[in-house]
This record gives C-alpha cells, structure tokens and sequence, in this order.
C-alpha cells in the first residue's frame, strides 16, 4: 500500500497531493455587446434582411435630410400649375402649383416617424398585456382576453376611421394615437401563447422556487428567451402603422394640410390628376409606400433567423 504525500498548503495546513484543485472562473461568456455583435451579423447575413435595411436607410436619410435634398420646400407653391416633369422640377408640379419631388422627399419624414413611434408604442403595449396575460392566471386573465379579443373581433379599418373621425383635428398626434389603439392586440396574443409555453419550462420553475416575484420572473426571465419575436411584433407593427397613416391622409382623416405621401393621394385624387395626365403625383408616393413597407418586411425575414437556425442563409452548408 503506498503513501501519498500530504503536501502543505499556504496557511501550514497540510493536503494530499489528489484533492481537487478549485476550478477557475468560466470565461467567454456572451457578453450583452457580443450578443447584439451576432445578432445584427445573422440578420446582415440574410440577403433578403439586407436589401431590406438598405432602402430603409435610404428613407431616413430621405426624412432626416429632407431640407438638404429636396430642391424646393415642401409647401411652396410659386410654380406654374400641373406643369409636367421638366430640369426645374423632374417630377412636375402640383395642382397647387407645388413641386412634386420636393414633396415626395418630405413626405417620407412623417411616414418614417410615424411607422417608428406607431411602431413602437404598439409593440410596447403588446409586450406589457402579452407577458403579463400569459402568466398569470385566474379572473385578471379572463378579463384581459375578453378586451383583447373585443379588440380583434372589431375590423380595423373601421374602427380607425371612427376614431380618427371623432379626433378630428388631432394631427400626427392624433393619427399615432389611432393606430397604436387599433394595432396592438394582434402582437399581444401572439406573445401570450409564447409565455404559456414559456412558463412551464424547468427555468421559470426554479426561479419560483428561489423566491423571485411574478414580475421579475416575467421580465427577467421569460422576457429575453423572446427577444426575436418582439423585433418581428416591432416590424409588423411599423409596417402596419405606414400603411394605416397613409390610408386615414388618402381617405382626409387626417391632418390634409401635412405634406405626407397620403395627403399627396388625396390631393391628387380631387384634383383629378390621372386625367390631366399627372400620373406621377399617384405613383411615386404609392411607390415610396410600398418600397418602405416591404423593406421593413424584408428585414422581418433576417429577424426570424435568430430564433429559428434553419430559416438562416447558409446554414445547411
């Protein structure tokens, strides 16, 4: 039978020689910066996400530098009328004697922040009613499913034009308030059946059981785990709310006097622009809406490859 060594330790304290040394500090851990470094490459890395980031960078720096592009303001109207494109004004002028392409420019400023906040506020509301809806159980929750199914049995578009037609007046303040009211529930549910599946999870389980409160556990725990569905809610949304803002400006919901690409429909439809042959005061607002909405489509493509690896290009190489 053979000896060990019993080696001494620093304090004096003698050891043997096979006792298990302390492991060290694990490192590499995804840090919060080199999460976002990965995702904003898997997102790049999709072809169809980033023709999508292109055009929309591209419409904000449209809105961002409007009065640095745009050859003319957006209201003046010292031009000749209906005139058609020319050196001076490549897509024509107005009924009202306004240049068309300056407008064009301009408008993209209010579809952008509209989209963005709209966007924004929606996927916030339906965060906060979606988490807390799927966790909790009991009456609070059934009250909470009846608001939001009242909500998504009610048609959009009408509702919309009720409320925008009793808020008359409002302005763009008005018009986000509308489509954030009319645009959440969607978003809302579809993140409450993640947080049902979510919340049996062996995670969620032993937090409950370490004493952390409900609220915590929702937003410290089941709250990151849907990172990617949130940004796809967020991009839906805003694709939701350009379209709704330019079709409450085309209907004269909205605030008509704001150059947007709506309010340039409208105009354009009573001044009878197809048959004075100004067919681009149609076209290029249609056409800056579609473009803006599909980029934003578009990225929404990129975003579901973080949480799906198989919707990722290249992954089966």
């Amino acid at each position: 039978m053979t000896t060990q060594a019993m080696l001494p330790e620093p304090n004096g304290t003698p050891r043997r020689d096979d006792a298990p040394a302390l492991v060290p500090p694990l490192k590499g851990l995804a840090s919060p910066w080199r999460v976002a470094t990965r995702a904003v490459a898997t997102i790049w890395g999709n072809k169809k996400a980033r023709l999508g980031i292109i055009l929309l960078g591209v419409f904000v720096l449209l809105a961002v530098f409007a009065p640095l592009i745009a050859p003319y303001g957006a209201s003046d109207n010292g031009f000749g009328r209906n005139q058609p494109g020319s050196a001076a004004h490549w897509f024509g002028t107005t009924a009202a004697g306004e240049d068309v392409l300056s407008q064009v420019i301009f408008g993209a400023r209010i579809s952008v922040l509209v989209g963005l906040i709209a966007g924004a506020l929606s996927t916030l509301i339906a965060v906060l009613v979606g988490l807390s809806w799927g966790y909790v159980r009991g009456p609070v929750a059934d009250v909470v499913n009846f608001i939001v199914n009242l909500f998504l049995v009610i048609p959009g578009l009408p509702l919309m034009i009720v409320v925008a037609a009793y808020l008359q007046g409002g302005g763009l303040t008005m018009i986000i308030f509308v489509v954030v009211i009319t645009g959440w529930a969607w978003g809302a549910r579809v993140l409450r059946s993640q947080t049902q599946s979510l919340r049996g999870r062996d995670f969620v389980t032993a937090a409950q059981f370490a004493g952390e409160g409900s609220w915590r556990i929702v937003f410290r725990e089941i709250l990151p785990n849907m990172t990617s569905l949130i940004a796809g809610s967020f991009f839906g949304a805003a694709t939701a709310a350009i379209l709704a803002e330019a079709g409450l400006s085309f209907l004269g919901i909205g605030d008509t006097t704001t150059v947007s690409w709506g309010s340039m429909l409208f105009w354009a439809q009573n001044s009878n622009a197809i048959l004075l042959g100004q067919w681009v005061l149609l076209f290029a607002p249609g056409l800056c809406i579609a473009l803006l909405a599909t980029s934003l489509t578009l990225i929404n493509f990129g975003v579901d490859g973080l949480s799906n690896p198989r919707l990722r290009e290249g992954a089966g190489r």
